[in-house]
């Protein structure tokens, strides 16, 4: 952000590009009202905040468009300054000629993310809240939005800030313990400093845990169809999307290559991956294929383990130890094809059935898959951690507190511990933006659109 002059005022298309019914424009900078007051038909400078105002875009008397403006005053707007927003017809002409006129008044155009960045820089959020800004607006699913209003709302910044308070206040005693070093005096009790530590290591670790939740949340729960060829695999994939995506056929192998698509279920995303079939062959793109199965099973939340109807079970159950232990903990089992059978040989425990073809047991499956995953958190308003970077920075949070324990445990002094919980401190302070670099928020505003 070295190159940004937070003095100048910008302007930026808000809404999307092309031809619509409506466009938005928006204004912000200390001369924003005095700026486009010039080009609009009516008196705008002694208007109050939060007004709206319906007149003309004027240039060289001759008029532009009808629009409506509203006015936002310094403080009392999402940057926290002075704003305008120009509602216009959703001309490209209008859109382009009225960002020219702005610009010819001695607005500029805003980079990708300013009015974000100029909202946290004076005060309106915190570093945490801005990108949930961004993950608000990538949200593709219910849950995704819902992770995203909550952070937003300031639930995860609240945590952040009562365990950064906690630090703080035994930080302050430590510090004022090295003050009075030649006295010998401890004001900070060791037990209960402990206790402090271990008290927050916990709640650090519960956040960090909260992340493969959260992750899947933002970015879809991956679902891993396996099982040996010509089970339906692609079949249940192409039923569940509603969609000939994957190629079927009676030919054993024919599904070479992961295949992929997502689904929303209950306001959550799911990611399906239909996979080449599990067995023993000497044609070495296949074992590509199968090594590739076997990889996106690790790396799933989900996998359905998919048997034929037609064929023993039991033989095909078997198939399952070629899965870690670990993945197998993972597996819903469900038996396809039942269409084609009067009844099975035997009842087999804990296995789904279905037609995948004839659309048999998928409501249920669907409902299986939902209640599989660990995703009450959000409905229990419990804080949860989308962000990679929030992730890696309670990481290293964790690592400076577990030395300070260590170092308690040895008797360390107390401008050896003040190091490492400074260094606590820091790392929280980064996800919220207390402690911030211009290459960091560069980063951060960077991927976001213009215009927000």
């Amino acid at each position: 952000m070295n190159n940004f002059n937070h003095d100048d005022t910008i302007c930026a298309l808000a809404t999307g590009g092309g031809i619509s019914a409506i466009a938005l424009i928006r204004v912000s900078g200390n001369k924003s009202i005095k700026i486009v007051d010039k080009i609009f038909s009516k008196n705008l400078q002694e208007q109050k905040s939060h007004t709206v105002h319906f007149g003309n875009i004027i240039h060289d008397e001759k008029i532009i468009d009808e629009v409506v403006i509203t006015l936002f005053h310094k403080n009392q707007s999402f940057t926290g300054e002075e704003t305008v927003e120009i509602s216009c017809h959703g001309s490209k002409y209008i859109q382009n000629k009225i960002l020219e006129l702005l610009i010819n008044s001695g607005v500029r155009l805003a980079n990708p993310g300013e009015y974000t960045m100029r909202a946290f820089k004076n005060g309106k959020l915190d570093l945490s809240q801005a990108e949930s800004i961004a993950d608000l607006i990538e949200s593709e699913s219910e849950a995704a939005h819902k992770s995203a209003i909550q952070h937003l709302r300031g639930g995860f910044s609240k945590k952040l800030q009562q365990l950064r308070k906690k630090l703080i206040d035994f930080a302050s005693l430590i510090e004022l313990e090295l003050d009075f070093s030649e006295e010998d005096v401890e004001f900070a009790d060791r037990n209960q400093l402990n206790n402090l530590l271990n008290e927050l290591k916990i709640e650090i670790l519960t956040l960090i845990n909260s992340f493969k939740i959260g992750n899947v949340i933002k970015n879809g729960i991956p679902v891993t169809i396996v099982g040996a060829p010509n089970v339906g695999k692609s079949t249940l994939l192409n039923t569940l999307i509603n969609e000939d995506k994957a190629i079927v056929s009676d030919i054993a192998g024919t599904t070479r290559d992961s295949i992929e698509d997502e689904i929303i279920i209950k306001g959550y995303s799911f990611r399906f991956i239909d996979t080449a079939g599990i067995r023993k062959t000497d044609d070495t793109i296949e074992n590509l294929g199968i090594d590739k199965t076997i990889s996106h099973a690790k790396k799933s939340s989900i996998i359905i383990y998919l048997m034929d109807a037609s064929e023993k079970i039991e033989n095909q159950l078997t198939n399952i130890n070629t899965l870690d232990g670990e993945d197998q903990e993972k597996v819903i089992k469900v038996i396809n094809k039942i269409d084609v059978l009067d009844k099975l040989e035997s009842k087999i425990d804990d296995c789904i059935l279905i037609s995948a073809k004839e659309n048999i047991g998928i409501d249920e499956l669907k409902d299986k898959i939902f209640d599989f995953t660990m995703i009450n958190a959000l409905d229990n308003n419990k804080t949860i951690v989308t962000n990679q970077r929030h992730y890696e920075q309670l990481k290293n949070t964790l690592n400076e507190l577990e030395l300070v324990i260590e170092g308690l445990n040895n008797g360390l002094s107390g401008d050896l511990l003040a190091i490492n919980i400074k260094q606590s401190l820091f790392h929280l302070g980064l996800i919220t933006g207390e402690v911030s670099t211009d290459d960091l928020l560069s980063n951060i505003f960077g991927k976001f659109c213009i215009g927000k």
